[in-house]
């Protein structure tokens, strides 16, 4: 399974005065198994073009393809179920619930399928052992570290076993030696066979011996590489 985006546009308050023309005409294809660095400044577009991959919305106009499906053409509440069974996205600022427990905040993506109590539990311990984090699945999210909370994001994206993973800037609130600790788990999710898309502008991020490819936007457009 692959993905791949063709002539897709994302227009936000479009024909208002307000209107941003986030990303235009932009074409790629990824395909599975790879680990891709979507690079760009603040503004560049890298964060709504990963949320198209990651079936968060549709495009505007073009045509989006994530595994088998057409998502462009997909309503919402379709594309809601889609993402729950293919993509695991671990967001900038984690999204983690600070007064529920460390497992239930992984367990959350099971909690609309009518998993029960126990099978989540039963579906957590295993990435509760992997990410080192045992110790703290009954502590509130809300006073565990840093560190601690990036693992709970990885944990809650990964509890449907997607097989794509997703993260924007997921280094921008950890130091070095966590930044490399999460490199190191994706780059075990890779081997795994795993797609995994990250979008950053952090060094540490994209010239990782792991990156298959890099792939630079600005402006809203894919920026080609130069000949030599």
């Amino acid at each position: 399974m692959r993905i791949e985006l063709q002539n897709v546009k994302k227009i936000y308050n479009q024909g208002m005065a307000s209107e941003v023309k986030a990303l235009r005409s932009v074409s790629l294809s990824i395909e599975q198994g790879a680990m891709v660095c979507l690079r760009g400044a603040s503004g560049s577009g890298k964060s709504t073009l990963l949320s198209i991959m990651g079936c968060v919305f549709p495009p505007t106009s073009g045509k989006a393809i994530v595994g088998d499906k057409q998502i462009s053409r997909l309503p919402d509440r379709f594309l809601t179920l889609y993402r729950r069974e293919m993509i695991g996205f671990i967001f900038q600022r984690f999204n983690v619930l600070p007064q529920l427990s460390v497992i239930e905040n992984i367990t959350l993506p099971l909690l609309p399928l009518g998993v029960s109590p126990k099978e989540r539990v039963r579906r957590a311990k295993p990435l509760l052992e992997k990410l080192s984090i045992t110790h703290r699945q009954d502590f509130p999210a809300g006073n565990i570290s840093g560190g601690e909370l990036q693992r709970v994001a990885i944990a809650r994206a990964l509890i449907n076993d997607p097989p794509f993973l997703l993260a924007d800037e997921p280094t921008a609130h950890l130091d070095t030696r966590l930044s490399l600790e999460f490199m190191d788990i994706v780059c075990g999710l890779k081997k795994a066979g795993k797609t995994v898309i990250l979008a950053s502008h952090d060094p540490l991020v994209a010239d990782h011996e792991e990156v298959d490819r890099i792939i630079d936007i600005r402006d809203g457009q894919l920026v080609l590489p130069k000949s030599p």
